[in-house]
């Protein structure tokens, strides 16, 4: 099992991401709440992983905190969350977030995330409740190195953000709406993605 690696940030284009370590590329797919962490390309960054093993493929997925990777563990044992579906919930809200919205049984905030349908999260409460009884909401922690990202070309900021949260299971319809609604103007494509999925959780 691969559980952390250090290395040399190559790509970044959400949720994928690639890590040179010693010379050795790592693609990963990471949440949103990651990659707003993310120092710029060139930049060295640690990230928690999780390794996960189908017949057809080894997936890695990266975390800036080992909160995050938790969370998503968790939440792959639930039934009918796949690691998409967990990778939404994680883009579209922050671990104390979600650990708020089971304690408090609020369904209408978890049905906003792609893949989520009611069903789905009436199960999220039940199996969850139990198990972010005692959530540590201390144990997240930012990556060191953060630098802010630099304004890019708005229109390939505003493609590269639909794309991402296409990738992360909206419609392209619906992730268009999302972005048009923002005020994108000085916003890269990571800060574009952030204010779109805030006006999927009010």
């Amino acid at each position: 099992m691969i559980g952390r690696l250090h290395g040399i940030l190559l790509s970044k284009k959400p949720p994928e991401l690639l890590l040179d370590v010693h010379g050795v590329g790592y693609e990963l797919s990471a949440p949103m709440s990651t990659f707003y962490q993310l120092p710029e390309t060139g930049a060295s960054v640690t990230l928690h992983t999780h390794l996960v093993v189908r017949e057809d493929a080894q997936l890695l997925y990266g975390f800036a905190s080992d909160a995050e990777r938790q969370l998503f563990r968790t939440l792959l044992k639930v039934s009918g969350v796949g690691p998409k579906v967990a990778l939404a919930i994680l883009s579209g809200m922050a671990v104390d977030d979600f650990v708020r919205c089971v304690r408090n049984e609020d369904v209408a905030q978890l049905v906003r995330v792609p893949g989520i349908g009611k069903k789905t999260a009436e199960r999220l409460l039940i199996e969850m409740r139990d198990r972010v009884a005692n959530w540590d909401s201390g144990s997240a922690v930012d990556l060191p190195g953060k630098t802010p990202g630099l304004p890019i070309g708005k229109s390939n900021a505003m493609k590269d953000a639909i794309e991402a949260l296409v990738s992360l299971g909206y419609s392209p319809p619906e992730a268009s709406r999302m972005v048009n609604s923002v005020d994108t103007v000085d916003l890269n494509s990571e800060k574009i993605i952030r204010a779109a999925l805030q006006t999927m959780v009010k």
